[in-house]
């Protein structure tokens, strides 16, 4: 399973690239960047099973049991991330609540 350091660099690095699609696109819009960090999670995590910081520091979101992991799974994933209560709160194997209660996990490959 992926450590704190390493999901916390991989957050970063998905938020600003959010953010840095915010400055370019939607600078008069100040919810756009959270909107963006949504669908890139949301998109990408099906797709490539995790967001582009996931990738890059060799993360993959999976289900607990197994298989494909939906569409469902990453939606109720990311809006909890977004609130970022549920992501500051883990268990003693260091799973983020978002992760418990959609039934993923964040391992490393």
């Amino acid at each position: 399973m992926a450590r704190v350091p390493r999901r916390a660099v991989a957050l970063l690095i998905d938020f600003a690239l959010a953010s840095l699609l915010w400055a370019v696109f939607f600078r008069d819009e100040q919810w756009a960047s959270t909107l963006i960090f949504v669908a890139m999670q949301v998109l990408f995590i099906p797709l490539l099973s995790g967001g582009i910081g996931h990738l890059c520091l060799g993360l993959r979101v999976v289900p607990v049991t197994g298989g494909w992991i939906g569409v469902w799974r990453p939606v109720v994933r990311t809006v909890l991330l977004a609130l970022l209560i549920p992501a500051l709160i883990w268990d003693t194997d260091q799973r983020g609540l978002h992760d418990k209660i959609a039934g993923t996990v964040l391992v490393r490959v």
